[in-house]
Order: C-alpha cells, then sequence, then structure tokens
C-alpha cells in the first residue's frame, strides 16, 4: 500500500495544508476520502490518481465535488510514498502549466534534502 505525505518547505510551510484549510468542510472531507482510496487500493482508478504525461513523473490525485474540482500534484518516493506539493481548483481543461512548474520545483528541493 502506499503512504500519503504533505512536501514541507525548509521552513516546515505546508502548502497542502493551506490549501486544505482554505476549503469547506464538505470539500476538504472528499479530498481526504480520495487520499484514503489512494493509500489503501492497490489500484487506484484513474478518475483519481493518475500521472501526468510530459512532466518530471508527476502524479495527479484528483478530486470531484459537484461542479468543483480539485487537484493534487505530486510525485512518488520510492514507489510507495506519495509526497503532495500543492493543490489547487481547477478552472480549465489543462493542468496550470505554473501549478506543474510549482510540484517540479519542490519536488528538486525535497530530493535534494533528503540526500543531505
Amino acid at each position: 500500500m502506499r503512504t500519503v505525505v504533505f512536501y514541507r518547505t525548509s521552513r516546515g510551510d505546508c502548502h497542502v495544508e493551506t490549501f486544505l484549510d482554505s476549503l469547506s468542510g464538505k470539500q476538504a472531507q472528499k479530498i481526504l476520502w480520495v487520499l484514503r482510496l489512494v493509500e489503501e487500493l492497490p489500484v487506484v482508478p484513474v478518475q483519481y490518481f493518475k500521472k501526468l504525461v510530459g512532466t518530471d513523473d508527476l502524479w495527479e490525485v484528483r478530486i470531484q465535488l459537484g461542479n468543483d474540482i480539485f487537484r493534487l500534484l505530486g510525485f512518488l518516493d520510492q514507489g510507495q510514498l506519495v509526497v503532495l506539493t500543492n493543490g489547487f481548483a481547477k478552472k480549465s481543461q489543462k493542468t496550470p502549466p505554473q501549478e506543474i512548474a510549482v510540484a517540479e520545483q519542490r519536488k528538486r528541493d525535497y530530493l535534494s534534502r533528503k540526500r543531505l
């Protein structure tokens, strides 16, 4: 099974927690339900968890609640650890390039600090 963790900056800031705190209780509850699926299911349906094509091995946790669509971006560390770097409300068909860039930068930071 997988374990989901949230990326923290070297100062301890956690952007995913800040994002979750900005949502309504119902929205946050649905996101936590999907994160539990990612952790517990051996094969997670693509509607909830999928690899982003054209990125530096980033994955996307996908959540829909009514008309609201949310995404959490992250990466796999040693296959079973899902490190989530950022979250956002999706407003367009494509994942915003700036969100992908943020996730890739945080992945590089995480991996460089892990090697120390």
